[in-house]
């Protein structure tokens, strides 16, 4: 969540921000509530050192005397309702401070929805055949490595096996990007991927705890949504040196969705299952280093799907189009030939000190003072995200675009040392 206190300095900034990013948020109540709090605060810790005072200087001439005692026992009084007080105020507070979404950056473009987004670059053409394309659910039965009808049998819509070719795709994807990310020093990590109530909700994604959630009754736990939900949390409550940092890691999970709401296209085939893996790169960095570390990523993404050799484009989004946690996102669209358009693969975010503010991750400063902070200073660190592959997704654009008049499939050059040349039947 955002700082109270930059809140309590930036007010105008950050209604301005919850109005372009079409959020609602109650910042003037917050504020009202802030000042409850400090209030109570001083009020609390002034009665706190009058009973010591009083407490450590009895009357003169002994004993106990009734006026002290008295006194003493009704300052005792009036901080336990002072105390009960603001811890009402302060859970008022933690209520609302969570439905504030992060600030943009200033280079994010304003808009609604995502009509609005920026699209940066194209990269490569798409495809063009000599024959009618068919759409990746076709090509995967016709080869007999999708099989969704046996899947539905077991656990129903949106679910299903990837044998043969299809399965070698994936793990060969995996490894290609073990290799490449290794190459720019992140370390593989496989998290959990249950976890507790208070650690999803951390992330600041209110689907994280809400309908798109899988949540476990009998434990309060639940499904992670994406392996950031896990990744993030790993240093909770911990104070990290500043030459620890950047610490970068690549996750790789099985993640789980609702995906309510979808509809068309979208429910056809394995483009938005309930089920699915995703290998996804998460950085810890100092404040300065963010925007740098963000940037970073999107060219490792863009170096992992040129090469694969897929047409696609990069997509800054707009202020109503982001996740809540982002100060600024990127995306990669693939193009599907099925569809005719480009379609989300790939996403990016900065989300600054928001969700390291909800877990308490901070860092001590090393370095000369600087105006980012002085010697000796805690700072929250910032965390970044981003997709290395959903791997759904890319064996879907990689069956599309390369698929032959006999129905194989060519795989990517750049893969076929772990997996061959061709998916045939």
């Amino acid at each position: 969540m955002l700082d109270i206190k930059f809140i309590r300095e930036n007010t105008a900034l950050v209604k301005k921000s919850i109005k372009n990013r079409n959020k609602k948020a109650d910042v003037d109540k917050i504020l009202e509530l802030d000042e409850k709090r400090r209030k109570l605060i001083a009020e609390v810790d002034a009665k706190r050192s009058e009973q010591k005072s009083v407490s450590v200087s009895p009357p003169a001439g002994g004993g106990a005397g009734g006026g002290w005692s008295e006194k003493a026992k009704k300052l005792k009084e009036q901080i336990k309702e002072s105390d009960v007080r603001l811890k009402e105020v302060e859970y008022l507070l933690a209520t609302l401070l969570p439905a504030v979404p992060n600030v943009p950056l200033p280079d994010v473009p304003i808009g609604k929805d995502d009509k609005d987004n920026e699209v940066m670059r194209t990269v490569g053409e798409p495809p063009k055949f000599d024959f009618e394309p068919k759409d990746h659910l076709a090509l995967g039965e016709a080869l007999g490595i999708i099989d969704v009808e046996r899947a539905v049998k077991i656990s129903g819509n949106r679910f299903c096996y990837l044998k043969g070719g299809a399965a070698r795709l994936q793990m060969a994807l995996i490894q290609y990007v073990y290799d490449v990310t290794l190459k720019h020093a992140f370390i593989p990590v496989i998290p959990p991927v249950i976890v507790k109530r208070v650690t999803a909700a951390g992330s600041g994604h209110p689907e994280a705890t809400g309908d798109e959630a899988y949540h476990l009754n009998a434990d309060d736990m639940f499904l992670v949504g994406t392996s950031e939900q896990s990744i993030l949390p790993m240093y909770r409550d911990e104070i990290l040196d500043e030459a620890q940092l950047p610490i970068r890691y690549l996750g790789y999970s099985t993640c789980f969705r609702r995906e309510a709401g979808s509809y068309g296209k979208d429910m056809r085939g394995i483009l938005r299952q309930h089920q699915f893996d995703k290998l996804e790169m998460f950085v810890f960095c100092k404040p300065e280093d963010s925007e740098h570390e963000h940037e970073r990523i999107l060219r490792i993404e863009e170096e992992l799907m040129q090469g694969l050799e897929l047409p696609y484009r990069v997509v800054k989004l707009c202020t109503g189009d982001m996740g809540f946690p982002s100060a600024k996102t990127y995306d990669i669209e693939t193009w599907l030939p099925s569809q005719n358009k480009y379609r989300e693969t790939h996403s990016t975010s900065n989300c600054t000190d928001y969700q390291t503010r909800n877990f308490n991750i901070k860092f001590r400063r090393i370095s000369p003072p600087s105006p980012k902070g002085g010697r000796g200073d805690l700072q929250y660190v910032h965390a970044l995200n981003g997709t290395a592959f959903a791997l759904g997704r890319i064996i879907i654009a990689i069956m599309e675009n390369n698929q032959q008049t006999d129905r194989s499939i060519i795989v990517p050059k750049i893969l076929q040392k772990y997996c061959g040349m061709k998916i045939l039947k």
